[in-house]
């Protein structure tokens, strides 16, 4: 008959993905004609326990390059974005969050660029990212034990398995196939 033991280990006890579109500007020197490019760098991020929210601070550094005075001239603006995202974040079985937890925060969509519209000098685009977060905490969970004991292995002395060995050696018939026919 089994009986049951708990143990307490570390598990994810929580995860949750989120998926984010938010529109930026940036100002331009020059009145832009055409954007080239824009591109998403640098994204980096950590995640933390906020109350019963998780929330997520992150950057990254954003590059458009537009051209102006007709298409004539071109030039790259280059901006720091920070962001504060925050989650509810389910929990699993009745997990309890005020202990000592872990926050993992993987990028499942890294930012990139979606749209973007020119408004005299003003730059606006949008940036659409997906973020998932993992809470990994204390938790216990039940295991069946058997109570009946494994028998014991039989430990034979080194001399005896020489022995053995010598034994074969000597019994073997090395023309065996050979006589079958």
């Amino acid at each position: 008959m089994a009986s049951f033991k708990e143990i307490v280990t570390k598990a994810v006890i929580g995860k949750g993905k989120k998926y984010f579109k938010d529109s930026y500007y940036v100002e331009a020197e020059n009145n832009p004609d055409t954007v080239l490019g824009c591109w998403v760098i640098n994204h980096k991020f950590k995640g933390y326990k906020t109350g019963d929210k998780i929330g997520v601070d992150g950057s990254f550094d954003i590059n458009i390059w537009y051209s102006y005075e007709n298409d004539s001239k071109t030039t790259v603006i280059n901006k720091k974005i920070e962001y504060n995202n925050l989650f509810n974040v389910k929990i699993r079985d009745n997990a309890d969050l005020t202990g000592d937890t872990d926050i993992i925060v993987r990028s499942l969509k890294q930012p990139s660029c979606s749209e973007v519209k020119i408004d005299k000098n003003k730059i606006t685009f949008n940036i659409e990212k997906e973020l998932g977060v993992e809470i990994v905490g204390e938790t216990k969970m039940k295991i069946a034990v058997e109570d009946d004991e494994e028998p014991w292995d039989e430990i034979i002395d080194d001399d005896k398995i020489d022995e053995t060995l010598k034994e074969i050696d000597e019994n073997v018939d090395d023309n065996y196939l050979d006589k079958r026919s």
